[in-house]
């Protein structure tokens, strides 16, 4: 079965053009499945494995304490799978087909305020090469709402500031095309003229935009201690994460009045209900100001 996983992993990887980050949860997951069929149930060929296995399965990682997230994680890669070995003959049945993920406490993510990211944005500045980074990729992702994976890989032949836009390869590799703002743009021009050419090694370039004090790309984790950072310096108290910027570009626009299916042509999404929770958290806002707005509420 360890075989069968490799098979899936480049599968995942060649035919259904996964990220990287999915298809490592997947395999991880997929493992430990693996782990607990050969290990609780003595099972170790997949011809074998029925509905009953998985649920007992499903069972076992609530038991583990697993959240109900993680779980749902955990199953899709194991319908996946089971499908993959149906398509390539080496099961006659899919015992996961009918199995249905736990339910999903839908939680509306953290979203700035205007009055918050102004604050953020006036926290920058460009005193060293190192701050004029940073502004740059704050400005950046506020601007285009950009995944923090998107972020770190953006190189200097995805960008065309002549034109105002950005190529931007998203997940399963999928390219669109994102517009830039005249500030941000400006922002993002001065810092490639004037702080990457003094973080760049001198006789390597990779070609990244956002390089770090070795010259080389920037991590997710990097970045996400420089927000965390940033906020604290700009007075910030809510949990902010690189989502939290995307998520406050996209909310901004929709209160502006932009179309919804605008927005998820510039965010990358599929889907438009993935889009959708947007507008929740627009209804959110509205109750909030009509709660504390309204004279008989207030009076109460």
């Amino acid at each position: 079965m360890d075989d069968l996983i490799i098979e899936y992993q480049h599968y995942l990887v060649s035919e259904k053009m996964k990220s990287e980050n999915t298809v490592k949860s997947y395999v991880s997951d997929l493992q430990n499945y693996v782990y607990y069929l050969q290990q609780k149930l003595m099972i170790d060929d997949v011809t074998f494995i029925t509905t009953e296995h998985i649920q007992k399965f499903m069972a076992y990682l609530k038991k583990l304490g697993y959240s109900a997230t993680s779980s749902s994680r955990a199953l899709s890669a194991i319908k996946s799978f089971h499908k993959f070995l149906l398509i390539e003959g080496r099961t006659k049945i899919n015992p996961a087909s009918n199995l249905s993920s736990p339910k999903l406490d839908k939680k509306l993510p953290t979203v700035l305020s205007i009055e918050e990211v102004l604050n953020l944005l006036e926290s920058l500045n460009d005193s060293t090469p190192i701050h004029h980074r940073n502004k740059a990729m704050i400005e950046l992702m506020y601007a285009t709402g950009l995944r923090v994976s998107e972020l770190v890989t953006l190189k200097l032949t995805d960008l065309h500031l002549t034109n105002k836009m950005i190529s931007v390869k998203g997940k399963g590799n999928k390219e669109r095309i994102v517009p830039i703002h005249d500030y941000a743009n400006q922002i993002l021009r001065d810092y490639i003229i004037e702080a990457r050419s003094k973080l760049v090694h001198p006789t390597k370039d990779s070609g990244y935009v956002f390089l770090n004090h070795l010259g080389g790309p920037l991590s997710r984790q990097s970045f996400f201690l420089i927000l965390k950072e940033q906020c604290q310096l700009a007075g910030i108290t809510k949990e902010v994460s690189p989502h939290t910027l995307r998520h406050s570009f996209a909310t901004h626009l929709l209160e502006a009045g932009t179309d919804l299916r605008y927005i998820q042509e510039m965010l990358g999404h599929e889907d438009i209900s993935t889009t959708q929770i947007y507008t929740h958290l627009s209804q959110q806002k509205l109750k909030e100001v009509y709660k504390g707005a309204h004279p008989h509420d207030k009076r109460k």
